[in-house]
């Protein structure tokens, strides 16, 4: 099982380790890529600072993210999992995993991110502000520069097997599984369900929505579950007491599944 999760725009303050080696990155196949994103977004930090915040969407106050962002050549870095500190991943906890759930973690999951294009957990990076949205001198809009590169390196990531997408709108853009592939895949929606007025009524969650995608994503890990198709994935969510409703879906697209809930 492969399960895709989008970045956090909150990150740990600074990297704990070695400098970045982008040759010691999984999917080497984005090596390349990756050394351009990075060539530019610190070139385009470097220079002019109002140009820079309008094409990273920065707020003045953040102009301390250009400073490190023209020095993540030479940063400190610490695995992926712990860079990012959002939500989701508070939600998941990696760190309080048991050993085994640890290890399906670093095998199954893969972040999205504008910057490197896809890492997995234990890829050693540091903290860096480049979101999807941004448009990189020479590079251009990081969304079409990744969506150019990225689906052959995801499709063999994916191998035979159920893909869970729990990515954000714009990062699940750059990576839109096609043919058997869009067949193993499941996306998630979490809805919040309550009673007004003595009806049950049912609204889509935001901040909450990224909680409950990190629980879920735990609860996968805790119990070891290990499905062979996107059916056994449903039955996986299903198994953990999940309440789950899958959507009508056109074909060649992939599965659409609603996670509701009545507690936040």
């Amino acid at each position: 099982m492969l399960i895709l999760l989008p970045p956090s725009e909150g990150k740990a303050d600074a990297g704990t380790g070695r400098r970045l080696d982008l040759s010691r990155l999984s999917l080497p196949e984005l090596t390349a890529a990756r050394e351009e994103v990075l060539g530019a977004l610190t070139v385009l930090s470097a220079g002019d600072e109002e140009t820079a915040l309008a094409a990273l969407g920065l707020s003045g106050g953040q102009r301390g993210e250009l400073t490190r962002n023209a020095r993540l050549a030479r940063a400190a870095t610490a695995p992926a999992g712990q860079i990012y500190t959002g939500v989701l991943y508070e939600a998941l906890d990696l760190a309080t995993l048991p050993a085994p759930a640890q290890r399906a973690a670093r095998r199954s999951v893969l972040i999205s991110s504008g910057l490197w294009g896809a890492v997995r957990l234990a890829d050693r990076i540091p903290p860096y502000r480049c979101p999807i949205g941004a448009k990189l001198p020479g590079v251009g809009a990081l969304s079409a520069y990744w969506r150019r590169v990225l689906a052959p390196v995801l499709e063999a990531a994916a191998g035979e097997g159920p893909v869970l997408d729990l990515r954000s709108g714009a990062y699940a853009a750059i990576w839109t599984p096609r043919g058997a592939a869009a067949g193993r895949t499941v996306t998630v929606r979490v809805l919040h369900e309550r009673r007004v007025d003595g009806r049950p009524v049912r609204t889509v969650v935001s901040h909450f929505n990224k909680a409950t995608k990190g629980r879920l994503v735990r609860d996968l890990l805790v119990a070891g579950a290990r499905p062979r198709t996107a059916a056994g994935l449903v039955s996986a969510l299903r198994d953990l007491k999940y309440t789950v409703e899958e959507q009508p879906t056109a074909a060649g697209r992939p599965r659409q599944l609603d996670v509701v809930v009545t507690e936040l």
